[in-house]
């Protein structure tokens, strides 16, 4: 069940064509290719180089910082709103526990 099944290889129906003998031929040495022309230059780019000025970096580092603080303070209050989901849903669960044992009991 496990084993693999090998396909089997059919026999040739027909007739087959013999086998022929290719006999090699000489090799004849030919002109030489001319050598590759050179490359050209590259081009000059199109854009202008940016640079950067120690007031351009500041500014930089400046909306970086910024970026971090923002996502860093949503997601601390995304685990601060689950937090308080979970902790009301446990009162809530605590609180029916009560009722149904009273409940029970027939007071």
């Amino acid at each position: 069940m496990f084993r693999p099944k090998l396909p089997t290889m059919p026999q040739p129906t027909g007739m087959a064509t013999p086998l022929t003998v290719v006999k090699p031929t000489s090799i004849t040495p030919g002109t030489p290719a001319p050598p590759p022309a050179p490359a050209p230059a590259a081009p000059a780019p199109a854009r202008p180089t940016v640079q950067v000025t120690p007031g351009t970096a500041l500014a930089l580092v400046g909306g970086g910082t910024a970026v971090v603080l923002v996502v860093g303070a949503v997601l601390v209050s995304m685990l601060l709103a689950v937090a308080l989901t979970g902790v009301s849903v446990a009162l809530v669960a605590v609180v029916l526990r009560l009722l149904v044992n009273d409940m029970h009991k027939g007071r």
